[in-house]
Parts: structure tokens; C-alpha cells; sequence
């Protein structure tokens, strides 16, 4: 017993390295850049139609629905059960895919898949309480760099397994199984915390943001500065502050003030309605961009090199990244039109991939697609956490997801769904070209604009000045 209560202690005091270890397993998944041709194989046997308008769009449907029940509980629920949640959901999914027969069956298992990406909020949102606020951004970066290295190794194996060895798509699935069972482990290993971001919060965090007369003020305090007095003032409220049953509408009442003075800021508007508008077309690129591929080059024929093109794509993202992180630019006064100009390349990308019967320019200008959206989504990233709480943060990021899969739900309704129009692969990314250059034009302008009102003042600055 003793042993055992060591080694949970050992636990406890790593929680960081255990939820890198989950989001890593929970990434190796080699089977995903084939998830097009194992439908449409022979272990499978869908047809082409019945996957893109039948099977795939019962994800968006359900990633919609689920996604604002996860987003509410998650807090309430101190994030562990929600990642068990998203461990299972895993398992359930593979062995749907695994062993499950028919559309019907298939599109369960993007049911199910739906609840693995809505819950995955709650994978970040851990961080936040089992670390202080000044090692937010380190933690961050190492969860997200090791479920890129997961990704990234898992595509490559994927490839290697497919081009060197000839296996079949089935074991691939076996192998991401095999995968997720382990990162199911390691979540139930992981410790409760003890406080959360908004209905569990200890009595410091109470006290300090009672102090505070804006939720922008908490970027420049930091729990660790609030004073002997003030702690010695709260000393006697418990080490935790649970949320009354009855103060639950009255917190809910709180979280939409702040989402209103969240989008208050004209810069913090734009660039989360570019995060909501290309996210959309961004999901619906990536959800059967293995359509077009499958289409342009059937891997009946030859090898697909899908898990290839994902490998270097996710290298390609983050190295963009990091070039954000060097970069100096004056965001504020050329952020929009950069948002516009890189949204006219991205639709330059989709445009292409619609035209061509080539597979490698098909996988090139994928590359360039996603690189690009990549770089764009850092920066609005950079920019709208520079400027909130992480707690606003936090809401800001569970809004714009929620408000792009409210327009992906409807692309998907009016261009892909068999109750729509259905169209072909082909023409679907017309329309997904055709949707980036409005976004393009929309910013654009608004680009332009910011300019020419900065000129302006810049020109009655120089004029008073020349006048006194």
C-alpha cells in the first residue's frame, strides 16, 4: 500500500508530462490520412457519393451540436472527466471503424468522432488549472508541440507502412486503436484538479478579480502580486470557492457580460470573425480534401501518399508559427489587409486544387493551403490572447469555434448533404475557392480603409503641427 501511495504521488506532481503523454497517443493516429480509402476499399466497400454527402457530414452536425454542452460543462466538471470522455469516444470510433458495417454504421462513427473534437477543449483548458498563470505559455507549447511530433510521426509511420510495406488500411486502424487505448490509460492517471477557470476558483482568484473593474485588467496582475494584507483578509474563506447551486444562472449571466465586452474591441471583432469564417471553410477543406484526392487519383491505381502531404503540411504549420513569433508588424494598422491578401492566396490554393488532374500540384497547393490558413490563425491567436484574460480567452475561442461550425453546418446542408444541392467533389471546392475570395474581398476593403483613416490622421497631426 505504501509503494501505491507513492507511486500516486509521483503522479501527482507531474500532471504536465502525463497530459503530453495523452495528447501524444491520442495523436498517433496512422490511419487518419487514409480514412478516404479505407471507406472506399474493399474492406469497407462505400461508394465515393455515399461517403462525401452521407458519411462526413454527420461530423459537422455532430461536432455542432455537442460542442456548447462540453463548452459549459467542461469548467464545471474540472476538465478530467471530459478528457476520460474524449479517451473513450477514441475507442468507440475505431471500433466502429474497425468492425462496423454500412452507412448507417459509418455515420454513427462520425457521431462519435463529433464528441472526440468537441471535447477536445478540455484538453488545453486542464493546463490552466494545474499550473500557475506565468508558465501558461511554456505549458502550452509543449502540449502542443507533442501532439504535432504525435501527428507528424504517425503520418509518416502511416506512409512508410503503406509504401515499403504494403500493409493493409485495416491494420492502420488496428495500430490508431492500439493508440488511443493507451492515451485512455494515461487520462485516468491524470490528477483532479482542485479549481477551475470560472466555477471552482480558489479564494485568491476570487479576491483578486473582485479588485479588478475590467476582465482586460487580469493581463497586468498576476495571482502571485496580490499583497500580505489582502491574503490575510481572505485567509479564512475555504482553500476552494465551489459555486452555489443557486449562483449557477448568476455565473452564466456573468459569462455572457463578458463575452460582450470580449467583442466590444473593433480589433478583437474583426479578427475573430476572420477566425470564424476561415475556420469554416478550413474544416471543410480538410474534411475531404481526401475526396478530391481520391477522385483526381484513385489509390486503387497507385500508392497514396497522404499520409505524406499531412507530415509535411503539419511541419510546414509549425514553422510558420514560429516565424509569427520573429516577425514585427504593426497589427493594428495592417492586420486586415494582411488577413486579406493571404485569404486571396488561400483561395489562389483551393482554385488550383480544383483545376488540376495532377496529384503531386494537388498535394502542393494543399500544402500552400493550409501553411497559409496556419500562419493567419497563429497570428489572430497572438493577437486576441495579447489583448484578453486567459479566462475571455477561453470564451473567445469557445465562440468563434461555435459561431464557424454554425456556418460550416449550413455550407455543409446547402453544398455537400444529400438533402442539398450534393454536389461533386469537383465543384464543392469551387465553391470553397469562391467562399476564401469573399472573405479575401471583405478584408481587404476593411484593410484599405484602416489605411486611408490612418493617413488621414496622420495628415491633421502634421497639419496642427505645421500650424502652431
Amino acid at each position: 500500500m505504501e509503494s501505491i501511495r507513492k507511486v500516486n504521488s509521483e503522479i501527482g506532481r507531474h500532471p504536465t508530462t502525463l497530459l503530453c503523454i495523452y495528447g501524444f497517443f491520442s495523436m498517433m493516429r496512422p490511419s487518419e490520412p487514409f480514412l478516404t480509402p479505407y471507406l472506399t476499399g474493399h474492406v469497407k466497400n462505400l461508394t465515393v457519393d455515399e461517403v462525401t454527402n452521407e458519411v462526413f457530414p454527420v461530423w459537422t452536425y455532430s461536432y455542432l451540436v455537442i460542442l456548447m454542452p462540453v463548452f459549459l460543462t467542461t469548467d464545471c466538471l474540472r476538465y478530467k472527466p471530459i478528457i476520460i470522455l474524449q479517451g473513450i469516444s477514441y475507442i468507440l470510433t475505431w471500433v466502429m471503424l474497425l468492425f462496423a458495417q454500412g452507412v448507417l454504421a459509418m455515420q454513427f462513427m462520425e457521431f462519435l468522432y463529433g464528441m472526440v473534437t468537441a471535447t477536445e477543449i478540455a484538453y488545453f483548458s486542464y493546463i490552466y488549472s494545474i499550473v500557475n498563470q506565468d508558465r501558461y505559455q511554456k505549458v502550452t507549447s509543449y502540449c502542443r508541440s507533442i501532439q504535432l511530433c504525435g501527428f507528424t510521426l504517425a503520418s509518416v509511420m502511416g506512409q512508410l507502412l503503406i509504401s515499403l510495406v504494403g500493409l493493409d488500411y485495416f491494420y492502420l486502424n488496428v495500430i490508431t486503436l492500439v493508440s488511443c487505448s493507451i492515451a485512455l490509460i494515461f487520462s485516468f492517471l491524470l490528477p483532479m484538479p482542485k479549481r477551475s477557470m470560472f466555477f471552482h476558483k480558489t479564494e485568491t482568484e476570487v479576491a483578486v478579480n473582485s479588485q479588478l473593474k475590467s476582465p482586460y485588467d487580469v493581463r497586468t496582475h498576476n495571482v502571485e502580486d496580490f499583497n500580505s494584507q489582502d491574503r490575510a483578509n481572505v485567509s479564512t474563506m475555504p482553500t476552494q470557492v465551489e459555486v452555489p447551486k443557486n449562483r449557477f444562472m448568476k455565473v452564466l449571466r456573468q459569462l455572457l457580460n463578458d463575452i460582450i465586452t470580449c467583442y466590444s474591441t473593433g480589433q478583437i471583432f474583426y479578427w475573430s470573425l476572420w477566425w470564424a469564417l476561415a475556420t469554416c471553410g478550413y474544416n471543410q477543406v480538410v474534411n475531404y480534401t481526401q475526396v478530391l484526392w481520391e477522385h483526381v487519383q484513385p489509390s486503387g491505381n497507385l500508392k497514396a501518399y497522404n499520409g505524406g502531404v499531412e507530415a509535411i503540411s503539419t511541419l510546414m504549420g509549425a514553422a510558420t508559427s514560429f516565424f509569427v513569433s520573429v516577425i514585427r508588424i504593426e497589427w493594428s494598422l495592417w492586420g486586415e489587409l494582411t488577413l486579406g491578401i493571404v485569404s486571396f492566396l488561400d483561395a489562389g490554393a483551393l482554385f488550383l486544387m480544383n483545376l488540376t488532374q495532377n496529384i503531386w500540384i494537388c498535394y502542393a497547393a494543399y500544402l500552400v493551403f493550409k501553411a497559409l490558413y496556419m500562419l493567419l490563425i497563429t497570428i489572430a491567436t497572438f493577437q486576441i490572447a495579447a489583448t484578453l484574460s486567459i479566462e475571455r480567452y477561453a470564451l473567445n475561442f469557445g465562440i468563434n469555434t461555435f459561431v464557424a461550425l454554425c456556418l460550416q453546418t449550413i455550407v455543409t446542408i446547402i453544398v455537400v448533404d444529400s438533402r442539398g444541392l450534393s454536389l461533386d467533389i469537383v465543384s464543392q471546392f469551387f465553391i470553397y475557392g469562391t467562399y476564401f475570395a469573399a472573405i479575401a474581398v471583405i478584408f481587404l476593403i476593411r484593410g484599405v480603409y484602416i489605411l486611408i483613416m490612418a493617413k488621414k490622421k496622420l495628415t491633421r497631426g502634421t497639419t496642427s503641427t505645421s500650424a502652431e
